[in-house]
């Protein structure tokens, strides 16, 4: 079993995250930290409805600045909606923040869902659909622009030209993609042509073992070997009294075969929770 962190952009400041990023860079148990990518807060342990008005801060921005502050940790959102960015603007972000982590990044990606935020700055979202049929092209774009010299590209909501992404990613042929979501019939199937990682948002492992069964029948279907991917799922830490829950839940999503656990860190956000989270989580890997 891996680890990984998540800290959440919303109802926190730059510093208390750079303060928790900085300490989990010296914890060698936690491989990768993650942000989330979203312009207003999200449902959180404060309250399950999100206040626009309070802060939350911008994921990619962020990222290259801890991509400065660390020396060692992988570093990615869960997940940027792809709808936010065009995926060619979004590839030259990635290679750009993959050089300054000296090959660090993974590339965390989704259809997008959050129609608050989309709305608000008319930004279209679309149905699910249309949703899934702008991801798998966005998936092909951000591939062809990080690995080939020029990209072209005809697609129903993308058209490139000999596009070109320059300098290249250091990580080769590209940075990883996660890809986050559980939609069984495109989000799995994408996930099997095109990710390195697979994120489960989070549920049961009963919930988790099926979706991974799924996914494993698109692979087949697409002549994949599932053991390619890599499975994760977020494990919400609450506070540091709750260390002990957040490891039972661990240890039965190991059972049912995770390769990596997130555990998301929500704020108000201390540095001090790190040390006894690895400790509790050391015996598990």
């Amino acid at each position: 079993m891996r680890f990984a962190f998540k800290t959440a952009n919303h109802y926190t400041s730059w510093g208390e995250v750079l303060d928790v990023w900085k300490e989990a860079d010296r914890i060698e148990v936690f491989e990768s930290g993650w942000l989330f990518d979203h312009f207003y807060p999200i449902a959180s342990a404060r309250s399950s409805e999100p206040d626009p008005s309070q802060p939350c801060l911008e994921g990619w921005s962020m990222l290259a600045a801890l991509a400065q502050a660390t020396s060692r940790l992988r570093l990615g959102t869960l997940v940027t909606g792809i709808h936010y960015r065009h995926p060619a603007v979004l590839a030259n972000m990635a290679a750009t923040i993959d050089i300054i982590s000296g090959g660090r990044l993974e590339i965390g990606i989704g259809a997008g869902w959050n129609e608050q935020e989309s709305g608000a700055y008319g930004i279209r979202l679309g149905g699910p659909r249309e949703r899934s049929d702008r991801f798998e092209e966005a998936c092909q774009v951000l591939i062809g622009l990080l690995s080939q010299p020029t990209t072209n590209f005809q697609g129903t909501y993308y058209q490139l030209t000999a596009a070109r992404c320059e300098p290249k990613p250091i990580q080769r042929p590209h940075p990883p993609l996660t890809i986050g979501g559980s939609g069984e019939k495109r989000t799995l199937r994408t996930v099997a042509r095109y990710a390195q990682h697979w994120n489960f948002v989070g549920g049961t492992p009963e919930e988790f073992a099926r979706k991974r069964d799924v996914l494993h029948g698109h692979c087949r279907d697409v002549g994949r070997d599932p053991a390619e991917i890599t499975l994760s799922a977020h494990v919400w830490l609450h506070s540091a009294q709750e260390i002990g829950r957040t490891v039972d839940e661990v240890a039965a999503l190991a059972e049912v075969g995770l390769d990596m656990a997130i555990i998301y860190l929500l704020p108000p956000l201390t540095p001090a929770v790190l040390t006894p989270l690895a400790e509790a989580l050391t015996p598990l890997r």
